[in-house]
């Protein structure tokens, strides 16, 4: 068996299991969470091996591209195939504090699986047909997660979040149609080499206004994201934490992958769209965060903002801006899923993550008070941590591109966002406790994931050279999409 389909076929047979089995919870649990460090394994190796051989290509049933179903593995989706085994992990290792039981019965461990299972497929297809069916995947899966066991804030986020991402799959697959009318081929590679000899400027822009907005709803841009912010709060914290680490990136992995092998000019009216979308999307998420008081909604405003930075390299459409935009991806799928965790302890302990009916951590946790310092600060961009490191090669990116307007937004945006995270610091740590507040316990099950994505992000911060290298690596293969082609259909 090849190891690409390892990532797709793990969660898939995980969840066939859960389902199967009975219900004994702590069975379930351990069933989850070996299931989710398989998926880990599977794409640590893929990694390994794409970083040994190159890029990876499993032609399902032995077809050849662009006739059959093609799998791939460059260095892009190899590393963000491996946070979905991170976030994956986490996730589920976080089912050991204790998940409702009803939400249990109700399937709530196999559709984690099935979710996981439609990211990897996004992130490993080589077809834009099969990138729309792994979308509607996640797409179900997700709907299910976010309103099971409904409470009424549930339905109505349920309701608005499966409308709008409803709206972006027409929309996507509108586009998918039109690109297959006019090229005969739906293999990305295939693509690459047919497109420029069969698209007219009319139709070009139009594909790219159709992805930038099926995508721009999907990842959360300016002005499409209004959807995440009322409806990533509702959930229990371990799902937000899922949602809000994988689901906007398949958005921004799906515009920088179809982009950069349909549209090579640097100068396409995409690009421009692009730019100024994500400069929008960086102020506008941000001042939002700012003007919230629950912390899942300042979770939720700084998770639009800072889509922002991931999207402007495939706009300056340069190497460097590129790989910027890659290892700030990278950690903010880490520093973002450790925060909506952080979020899920308050609610164990507080029950509720209203930022005015907190306080007093530091006092009653000093140990956990330091440990969210972690993920807060990496946010924010206190130097030495990743976020610092992310954001200053974006900077030096813009400014290398000359983009000074660009540069000095995401300079703003920082400031906002060390200004929002301070403030989450001090309501919940140094402010003292309302005087009614009651403190449950935090047992060491609930803290274990939070403590592994901690550690994971000072990791990360210590080792940022080499990642950043891969990253930068991974930015030159997306932007020369003639090895691509070469390595999925051949020399010939």
């Amino acid at each position: 068996m090849n190891l690409l389909a390892l990532p797709i076929l793990i969660p898939f047979a995980t969840a066939i299991a859960l389902k199967a089995l009975p219900y004994r919870p702590v069975l379930l649990h351990w069933v989850a969470f070996a299931g989710a460090l398989g998926i880990l394994a599977s794409a640590v190796t893929i990694l390994m091996r794409v970083g040994v051989e190159g890029t990876q290509v499993l032609q399902i049933g032995s077809w050849p591209a662009p006739y059959g179903i093609t799998l791939v593995a460059d260095p892009f989706s190899a590393i963000l195939v491996t946070m979905v085994g991170v976030v994956g992990a986490a996730v589920t290792g976080h089912s050991f504090s204790g998940v409702d039981p009803r939400r249990e019965a109700l399937g709530y461990h196999p559709l984690i699986h099935v979710l996981l299972m439609g990211v990897s497929g996004a992130f490993l297809t080589g077809d834009v047909f099969n990138l729309y069916v792994w979308f509607e995947v996640t797409l179900i899966a997700s709907f299910v997660l976010m309103a099971l066991h409904r409470t009424r804030e549930q339905l109505r986020a349920a309701y608005v979040y499966v409308t709008l991402n409803l709206i972006a799959s027409a929309l996507l697959l509108t586009a998918i149609g039109l690109l297959y009318g006019q090229a005969g081929t739906l293999n990305l590679a295939d693509l690459a080499t047919v497109w420029p000899g069969r698209s007219f400027p009319l139709l070009d822009n139009a594909l790219a206004v159709l992805f930038l907005t099926a995508f721009g709803i999907k990842a959360g841009l300016f002005p499409l994201f209004f959807w995440l912010p009322a409806s990533y709060h509702a959930p229990p914290a371990a799902i937000g934490a899922l949602f809000a680490g994988l689901l906007t990136k398949l958005g921004v992995y799906a515009m920088i992958r179809l982009f950069s092998l349909l549209f090579q000019n640097p100068e396409h009216l995409g690009y421009t769209l692009l730019l100024g979308l994500s400069i929008s999307t960086m102020l506008v998420g941000l001042a939002g965060a700012i003007a919230q008081r629950d912390l899942r909604r300042v979770l939720s405003f700084n998770l639009v903002g800072h889509i922002g930075f991931t999207m402007v390299g495939l706009a300056l459409w340069t190497p460097a801006a590129l790989g910027a935009s890659i290892f700030y991806l990278i950690h903010h799928i880490l520093v973002i899923t450790t925060l909506f965790l952080v979020s899920g302890l308050f609610l164990r302990q507080r029950h509720t993550t209203d930022l005015l009916q907190l306080g007093g951590l530091y006092r009653s946790n000093p140990g956990v008070a330091v440990l969210i310092l972690i993920p807060i600060f990496a946010l924010a961009g206190v130097p030495p941590l990743s976020g610092f490191l992310a954001k200053l090669a974006v900077v030096t990116a813009a400014i290398e591109s000359r983009e000074y307007l660009l540069a000095a937004v995401a300079l703003l945006v920082g400031l906002l966002t060390l200004l929002s995270m301070a403030r989450v610091w001090q309501q919940v740590s140094w402010k003292p406790a309302p005087p009614d507040a009651q403190m449950a316990p935090l047992g060491s099950r609930a803290l274990a994931p939070v403590v592994a994505l901690s550690l994971l992000t000072l990791a990360f911060s210590a080792f940022a050279g080499p990642v950043f290298d891969a990253s930068l690596r991974a930015a030159e293969l997306i932007l020369d999409s003639e090895s691509y082609v070469r390595v999925v259909l051949g020399e010939g």
